[in-house]
């Protein structure tokens, strides 16, 4: 099963980033309180608002690292060109 690099809109109006092969299972993890420390203490998942699917593991961990470097300006635009691709509102 291929592996996905994903961004999760946060309660903060942050952005997190992770890999998963589910993306719909982990964002509910996310959102229960089983996912990663990072929606601990107040913050909350609200959506997954970018998803990049079909990658190997080691080339999703490499892309998610090279998300993560990403300014939030930079993000914001990757998130952007996602929602317009596929047809969601910007």
């Amino acid at each position: 099963m291929p592996w996905s690099v994903y961004l999760i809109a946060a309660s903060d109006h942050s952005l997190y980033t992770g890999i998963t092969r589910d993306v719909e299972r982990r964002f509910i993890q996310h959102r229960d309180g089983n996912g990663a420390k990072y929606f601990n203490r107040g913050r909350r998942p609200v959506a997954v608002v970018y998803c990049e699917g079909g990658l190997s593991r080691s080339a999703a961990s490499q892309r998610e690292s090279a998300i993560k470097k990403m300014t939030r300006v930079q993000k914001l635009a990757l998130v952007a060109a996602y929602e317009a691709a596929n047809g969601k509102r910007p």
